[in-house]
């Protein structure tokens, strides 16, 4: 499965990109990850950019009224997806404003990754981690402790 993660502009904390990059490469053999980062513009202008980004796949929009989903309960839904054939997510994360009106009703799914709002390079960074945990439990790896 492709993970495509959209994200609005370029982190600029270097330990958000040093991390990000960091999980990115302990997945190379798990899975892709695509990461388009989109510039920023106004609110309508940036939704047109995430939908036409993530057009045609299947769009999780991260915001911190979504869903929350444990670790586990997340590597179950990647399991699932991959039984049913899904070839490509986009996982979009918004800039300073979150996400505008037209990116929401776009979701197919709306997840938080903590009730608490999250500064968007930050929330990347869990993302990845998540999502390489996700990975390790399915693939049995011992990354992942209870």
């Amino acid at each position: 499965m492709k993970w495509n993660l959209i994200t609005i502009g370029k982190p600029s904390l270097p330990w958000a990109r040093t991390a990000s990059d960091d999980y990115l490469a302990r997945m190379k053999r798990q899975a892709v990850v695509d990461w388009k980062m989109l510039r920023e513009g106004s609110e309508s202008e940036m939704s047109a950019r995430m939908l036409d980004a993530s057009e045609g796949t299947l769009r999780v929009v991260l915001d911190e009224k979504g869903k929350i989903l444990t670790s586990k309960e997340f590597a179950q839904w990647i399991g699932r997806q991959q039984i049913a054939g899904r070839k490509r997510v986009s996982v979009l994360i918004g800039g300073a404003n979150g996400h505008g009106e037209a990116v929401k009703a776009a979701a197919d799914e709306t997840w938080s990754l903590s009730s608490l709002t999250m500064q968007h390079e930050l929330a990347c960074v869990v993302f990845l981690e998540q999502l390489y945990r996700a990975y390790s439990i399915l693939g049995g790896s011992p990354y992942h402790r209870e």
